[in-house]
C-alpha cells in the first residue's frame, strides 16, 4: 500500500430521482450565463429544452453548442470553446453521455488557461487557474465522467484519443438522475453498462488501488452484476436503472483515485482508428485482458470473481479467478456485445494499424498500472487474440 494516498469527488454530488431538477440552481450558484454542452439525441429527447427551461427559471442566462454527435474530438472543443467566448459565458452544464461531459471538461480547461487540449496531455502544460465551473448531468450509466479528473479527447490530425488527468477537470457539481437513462437503447445500456464494469474492475486491479477505490470498485462491481442485464432487458426497470447510474459514479470515482489499466489502453487506439464507441472496444477486450491477467492478480479476480457469481461454493482461489473471466464473457454474451470480427473491421486492415494501436496503447500509460505489465510484442498478441475472440466460449481461458 503506498504510504500517502489521495482521494479527490466533485465538490458536490446530486442523485437520484428527479435530481435534475436541480441544473439551473446548480448553474446559478457559479455564474449568470451558461454554455450548454450537448448532442442532438438530447434535443430530440427534449432534455435540452428542459434545461434551458431550468436554467432560464434559475435567472440563469444561456447560450448551447449541441454538435457532440460522436466520441469528443479537439475540433468539438474548440467550436464549443469559440462559442463559449462569444456569448460571455462564465458557467458550463454538461448534458449528455461521457463524450458531452468530456468535450465539456476541456472546454472549462481550455476557456480558463488557454491554449489546445492537446497541450495539457501528461502535464506538458502546467494548469495554472481554475477551470470554469462545470455542472455534469450523465444521462448514461456507464463513463462515470461526472466523477472523474480524466478527459478523453482525439486528436483528429493524429487519429490519436488523448487522455488528459488534472484535479481541474473535476467537475464542480455532478448530478446523476436516473431517470435521464430511460431513453437509453438496449445496445447503448450494455456498452455503457461494460464500461462501468471495465473501470470498477481496473480500478480494483490496478497498482494504485488504495482502500477507498476499493471500496467503491466493489460496490460497483457488485451493482453491475446484480443489475445490468435487468436494466438490458427492460429499459423501463427504473430500479435498476437507478442501481446501474449509482454503479456508474462509483466506478467513475473508483478509476479516477486508482487508475484505468491495459482494457483501457488497448480500447483507445481501437476507437481512434476504427472509431469503435469506446465502451464497445472495451467490452470487445475485456475477457481476454482479464485471462492475461490472471496469474498476476489471482487474489483480487477470486474477490470479483465471488461478487459475480454470488451462488458459488467451496471453490479455490484459482477457481475463483477463472470464474470473475467466464462470467465477464458470459455477461458480454447475454448483452450482445460485438466482438472486433462481427463489429465489421476488415483483418486485413487491423492487421495494418496493430503496430500503431500498440504502440498508443503504451504510450498512454495505462497498461504501466496493470498487474501485469505487458510488452508491446504482448499487445499485439492480444489484439489478434480479441480480433477472433468468442464470448460464447465460457470454458476457454486465454493463456
Amino acid at each position: 500500500m503506498r504510504s500517502c494516498m489521495e482521494f479527490r469527488m466533485p465538490q458536490t454530488i446530486l442523485y437520484g430521482r428527479g435530481s435534475f431538477s436541480k441544473a439551473g440552481e446548480q448553474a446559478g450558484r457559479f455564474g449568470k450565463k451558461a454554455l450548454l454542452i450537448s448532442d442532438r439525441v438530447m434535443e430530440e429527447l427534449g432534455n435540452t429544452e428542459e434545461c434551458l427551461h431550468l436554467m432560464k427559471q434559475a435567472g440563469v442566462d444561456h447560450a448551447a453548442y449541441l454538435h457532440v454527435n460522436t466520441e469528443p474530438t479537439d475540433v468539438y472543443v474548440e467550436e464549443a470553446l469559440r462559442l463559449f467566448v462569444d456569448e460571455k459565458c462564465d458557467v458550463i452544464v454538461a448534458l449528455g453521455g461521457g463524450s458531452c461531459i468530456d468535450a465539456a471538461k476541456a472546454v472549462a480547461l481550455v476557456a480558463a488557461n488557454g491554449g489546445y487540449i492537446g497541450d495539457y496531455m501528461g502535464g506538458k502544460t502546467p494548469v495554472e487557474r481554475e477551470p470554469i465551473p462545470l455542472i455534469a448531468v450523465p444521462t448514461t450509466a456507464g463513463t462515470g465522467s461526472e466523477a472523474t479528473d480524466v478527459t478523453v479527447i482525439t486528436n483528429t490530425a493524429d487519429d490519436v484519443k488523448m487522455m488528459i488527468k488534472h484535479p481541474a477537470l473535476l467537475p464542480s457539481v455532478a448530478i446523476v438522475d436516473p431517470l435521464l437513462t430511460m431513453s437509453s437503447p438496449p445496445s447503448v445500456t450494455a456498452a455503457t453498462g461494460v464500461d462501468a464494469l471495465c473501470h470498477a474492475i481496473e480500478a480494483y486491479i490496478s497498482r494504485r488501488a488504495q482502500p477507498l477505490t476499493d471500496t467503491l470498485a466493489l460496490s460497483a462491481i457488485e451493482l453491475i452484476s446484480r443489475n445490468l442485464r435487468k436494466a438490458y432487458a427492460n429499459g423501463n426497470d427504473l430500479d435498476a436503472r437507478e442501481q446501474m447510474a449509482l454503479a456508474s459514479m462509483k466506478a467513475g470515482a473508483a478509476f479516477s483515485n486508482s487508475s484505468v489499466c491495459l482494457v483501457h489502453g488497448m480500447s483507445r487506439p481501437i476507437g481512434a482508428v476504427f472509431h469503435v464507441p469506446h465502451g464497445v472496444s472495451n467490452a470487445m477486450l475485456l475477457p481476454a485482458v482479464l485471462a492475461y491477467t490472471r496469474d498476476s492478480a489471482m487474489e483480487r479476480l477470486a474477490v470479483i470473481g465471488r461478487l459475480m457469481k454470488p451462488d458459488g461454493q467451496g471453490l479455490s482461489h484459482e477457481e475463483w479467478a477463472d470464474v470473475a473471466i467466464a462470467e465477464a464473457k458470459r455477461l458480454c454474451r447475454d448483452l450482445h456485445i460485438p466482438t472486433v470480427k462481427t463489429w465489421g473491421i476488415d483483418k486485413a486492415k487491423w492487421d495494418e494499424k496493430v503496430q500503431k494501436m500498440a504502440a498508443d496503447a503504451l504510450a498512454s500509460g495505462s497498461p504501466g498500472n496493470h498487474p501485469r505489465v505487458p510488452s508491446h510484442d504482448e499487445i499485439v498478441r492480444l489484439y489478434d487474440i480479441c480480433y477472433h475472440y468468442d464470448f460464447h466460449a465460457i470454458e476457454s481461458v486465454v493463456e
